[in-house]
This record gives C-alpha cells, structure tokens and sequence, in this order.
C-alpha cells in the first residue's frame, strides 16, 4: 500500500514538473533546478535518441538477454537523458538500457536528468562508448580520434578526460596508420593490439601485409612477431628465373587487397607470367571470397 502511495506521487510529482518546466533549455532557465539532477521515471515516447552515438550496432540477441533481465531486476542502472524543449528529452547515455526497455514492452525508465550543449552530448556519448569493455583496438582508436577532431582536444586532455595514460592514448592512435586490411583484421579478432603495435614500425605497407600474412599463417604470438619485426629484411632473390613484379601490378595491387579483404600474394616468373595467391581464414572467409568471384 505504502509503494502505491509513493508510485502515485512520483507520478503527480513528475506530471507538475514538467508542466511547469515545459521550456527548459539550459541551467538558467525557470524551474530548471525542479529537473536537472533528478532520477525520475519516463515515458518511453518522451525519449529521443542521442544522434551524436558513436555506436551504430546493437546485437538484438544482447538486447534480449538484457530485456529479460530487467522484466526481472528492473532498470538497475538509471539511464542519463537531457532536457529538450517541451515535453521532450534526449538520451546522453544508456540507448541498450532504453532499447531493451522498449523490447519487453515497458512504458517508462528512470533516468538522470541534466544539461549538455551538443558538444558536451558528443563528447559524453564517445567517453561512455571508449569504457565499454567490448570495444575492439580499432574502435577505440577512432573514438579517441573522433575527440581530438570534433572536441579539440590536445592528446594531454584527452588522456585526462578518459582516465588513460597519454601514452596508452598515444598507442591506441598509432593503430589508425597501419593498412586498412591490417585494422581490420585487428577488429575481426585475427591478430591482437599488441602484434599491430609491433608492424606499424614497419614502413612500408607490402612489408606489413607480408607480415601479417606469417602471423596468421603461422599462429606467431606478439614476441614472436617483435622479432620478426626487428630482423625484418626483404626477400633476397636467389632464382634469376624471379622477376620484380610490374609496374601495371603495382599500381594496382592495394586495390586488389581491398576488394578482397586480404593481402594478396602475386609471384612473376621470368617469362612475365605470374601466379596470384588469396589466401582465408576460415571457411566463412572462404564463402565470402567466393561471392566476391561470383
């Protein structure tokens, strides 16, 4: 009985509130102080996204086991919203909490309220999307990026507004020079942070598609590539049936890896025909190489 009373004035409370705030925009205007700071519940339909969420996927099976764990546990964790004009607000952080809320068919979530300017939306949104601890090197990189480009901020700031070392955020930066193959073979899982560290200090980008090919050929752990990595040396030609790779091959040759999503070995003998090598890693890889021939 006591729960009800109390549901029932949070309601009332909650009704009054925004009746009388219908127009808060920022920290000076009227009634804001009735809202910003207060865990309130909300309609669902009142929420919009947050447009500047770095995060693009939401794995429905995730969404589910976290939906039934609510209709269990309830929202454990408030979500963050800001106010918009009206009736409105907008999600800062916590869009799986708010999805799954919808999925099971919920009509309210409790939710912190505050202010940000857009800005402070993007800068928060990217903050929380880095402490997630499912993030791929990759991702993280691009996001720590995104912050030094959109927030302009000095890597020293950044390192401070993460809670990172500047050289962790140093590190995390460097991935985003290697090849576009080699980061997304880091964000697939094939090689580790800690191999992609050791081949961006490998100049030349043929060098470190090479490279990454023996890592995953041979199952090389990241000591083992360190070493490879500091006595790399070119192929030496031993044959004079070997012939340099053309120009007209060259010229093309990064296209060929993009388009297929792996570094492609090609060999030219003396008599100028050649042989081009794709190489996979799993049977799915191998399904997808042979759509692309299709």
């Amino acid at each position: 009985m006591a729960k009800a009373t109390k549901k029932q004035a949070l309601g009332r409370g909650l009704s009054a509130l925004l009746s009388e705030s219908s127009h808060i925009v920022s920290a000076s205007d009227k009634n804001a102080d009735k809202l910003v700071g207060s865990i309130i519940e909300i309609d669902l339909n009142l929420i919009e996204v947050n447009p500047f969420q770095p995060r693009t996927y939401f794995d429905e099976e995730s969404l589910e086991e976290l939906g039934n764990s609510i209709k269990e546990l309830g929202v454990i964790q408030p979500i963050t919203v800001r106010k918009l004009e009206g009736n409105k607000f907008q999600l800062v952080s916590g869009e799986r909490r708010f999805r799954a809320s919808k999925l099971i068919g919920n009509s309210s979530i409790p939710a912190y309220i505050r202010l940000a300017n857009d800005q402070e939306m993007l800068e928060m949104a990217l903050v929380e999307n880095i402490q997630r601890k499912n993030l791929d090197p990759i991702e993280v990189a691009l996001s720590y990026q995104r912050l030094i480009d959109e927030i302009q901020l000095t890597q020293e700031e950044l390192s401070t507004r993460v809670g990172k070392k500047r050289s962790t955020v140093t590190n995390y930066l460097r991935l985003l020079k290697l090849d576009p193959i080699l980061q997304t073979g880091m964000r697939d899982g094939f090689i580790s942070m800690g191999h992609g560290r050791a081949i961006i200090n490998v100049e030349d980008v043929q060098d470190q598609l090479q490279i990454y090919e023996q890592i995953i050929r041979e199952k090389l752990s990241v000591r083992q590539t360190e070493e490879l990595v500091k006595n790399f040396k070119k192929p030496v030609k031993t044959s004079s049936k070997k012939k340099e790779i053309p120009k007209f091959i060259k010229d093309h040759l990064q296209e060929i890896n993009t388009f297929f999503g792996n570094p492609v070995a090609i060999s030219v003998g003396a008599n100028g025909k050649g042989k081009l090598t794709i190489p996979f890693h799993s049977e799915e890889d191998f399904n997808r190489i042979k759509k692309l021939l299709k």
